[in-house]
């Protein structure tokens, strides 16, 4: 059994739940608020150098918690830091045991309310080309479910040493014939020269995704992210809510960081090779004063039928970005084609009818 907190209305009992767009606990049987403290610690960027050396458990070796719930007696199962009981609903939220993974140090609290959700879907739905009608329906989706998913963030200043090659244009005039007659023309060339240089950035927040649950593509969908809001770990944000456990370790994320920043370090390159044209061949990169956290991040998570299969969408907490699946009407393609071949045809007819 693991250490869990459920917490307990002041007005009339029943568990309480974050409310999305406050800083309150709510009720959702008498309305009662309660709000939550004030944060008295400041969110922490932890040194890469310290954790490195840190016994872990491999996330994958961790059990399930198994939540017993103090209103009903019910005892759950699951992998998720909070959820809510199976059986009455009540919301429970799990104690991260340091010991055994790394506990978050952020979190960006929800902002978007069930309602302003399904407002969100409306509009996007509506904006689907050669979207079946059926796709209205989307705003009824019912097993929306508002879950916080883990990421990493990862701060560094780089020191990168490159070689490559400068391209220089210059223009030569060659002679060519044409029908019989003598003629010039203007050609451009390029003149490379070896290039090497050092160049260094700053990297704020580079976020990987601590799970492999959600697609990755609908993730970086969702972006960007508004973490400048993003409050001090507090394990009431997630009561209502569930919250995923990272099965992406620390690691792992940050090789995919460094791939992540790969691109700028080699644009950065390029500027500083300078010329007309840059070749970057090799690019040896140091990365120093590396931190990194963890951080949860709002997203509700819906689904829908149509036509038997089913579409998953992501939303963000506190954007409403939309990505996700969508179908598409085969009728209405084929208006469409069909509208576009009789338009070109009544175009082909007017100008054949005028000569």
């Amino acid at each position: 059994m693991i250490t869990q907190t459920q917490y307990p209305c002041a007005g009339c009992g029943a568990n309480v739940e974050f409310a999305p767009g406050t800083t309150a606990l709510r009720c959702p049987y008498c309305g009662h608020e309660t709000q939550i403290a004030a944060a008295t610690r400041q969110v922490t960027e932890h040194e890469w150098s310290q954790f490195a050396g840190l016994p872990r458990k491999p996330i994958a070796l961790l059990a399930k918690h198994v939540f017993k719930c103090q209103n009903c007696g019910a005892e759950t199962e699951s992998d998720a830091i909070s959820d809510r009981c199976r059986f009455c609903g009540a919301a429970v939220v799990a104690e991260v045991n340091p010991e055994d993974q790394v506990v978050p140090e952020a979190v960006l609290p929800f902002a978007l309310t069930k309602q302003q959700l399904r407002e969100e879907l409306r509009k996007w739905a509506a904006s689907r080309w050669f979207a079946p009608n059926g796709l209205k329906k989307v705003t009824e989706a019912e097993s929306a479910k508002s879950t916080y998913l883990p990421h990493w963030t990862y701060d560094t200043r780089t020191v990168s040493h490159y070689q490559g090659q400068r391209g220089e244009h210059y223009w030569v005039t060659e002679t060519y014939t044409e029908n019989g007659e003598t003629k010039t023309r203007q050609v451009r060339k390029t003149q490379w020269h070896h290039a090497s240089g050092t160049v260094e950035r700053t990297f704020d927040d580079v976020l990987v995704a601590g799970t492999t649950k959600v697609t990755q593509q609908h993730l970086d969908a969702l972006e960007p992210w508004p973490l400048t809001d993003a409050q001090p770990f507090h394990a009431q944000y997630l009561a209502g809510h569930e919250t995923l456990r990272y099965d992406v370790e620390p690691e792992t994320g940050l090789e995919q960081a460094k791939r992540k920043v790969a691109p700028v370090i080699e644009q950065d390159c390029r500027h500083d090779i300078g010329g007309d044209e840059q070749r970057v061949d090799h690019v040896d990169t140091e990365y120093h004063e590396l931190t990194f956290k963890l951080m949860l991040l709002p997203v509700w998570l819906a689904c829908y039928i149509y036509a038997g299969k089913t579409y998953n969408i992501q939303v963000n907490g506190r954007t409403g970005e939309v990505a996700g699946e969508r179908p598409y009407s085969a009728a209405k393609i084929a208006a469409a084609i069909t509208a576009a071949v009789l338009i070109i045809a009544a175009i082909v007819a007017f100008f054949v009818l005028r000569k």
